[in-house]
């Protein structure tokens, strides 16, 4: 049975897929594993390929979601983002861009080209 938190996560990652949709996009993969971590959502729209991860809180006691993804984090996201073009290469000639999502009771915010 899923913890609460991985029910919030997923939660959170349903909101931003939605959001990316409402936007044009395709999402081809979430929470897509590699032996080294996962991303959160892969998104299409012609020419770019959007990596991004989401970070879902029911309270600011922990801080600002955003404040979660670490310049560790950011080297990992970027480190497995190479192993899914490799294993996708029909995504290898587009644009990448790397985004950042808050979900919140107040709603979802996205940083575009977070890192």
């Amino acid at each position: 049975m899923p913890s609460v938190r991985q029910v919030l996560g997923a939660w959170g990652e349903d909101q931003v897929a939605r959001w990316y949709a409402d936007r044009g996009m395709t999402v081809v993969a979430r929470n897509w594993r590699s032996g080294r971590g996962e991303l959160d959502l892969v998104a299409v729209a012609p020419g770019t390929v959007v990596f991004c991860e989401v970070k879902t809180r029911r309270t600011a006691s922990h801080g600002s979601p955003f404040e979660a993804v670490t310049h560790d984090k950011q080297r990992r996201v970027r480190r497995l983002a190479l192993r899914f073009l490799d294993a996708h290469p029909q995504h290898r000639a587009r644009v990448l861009r790397f985004d950042v999502a808050g979900v919140t009771p107040d709603g979802i915010e996205v940083i575009e080209a977070a890192f």
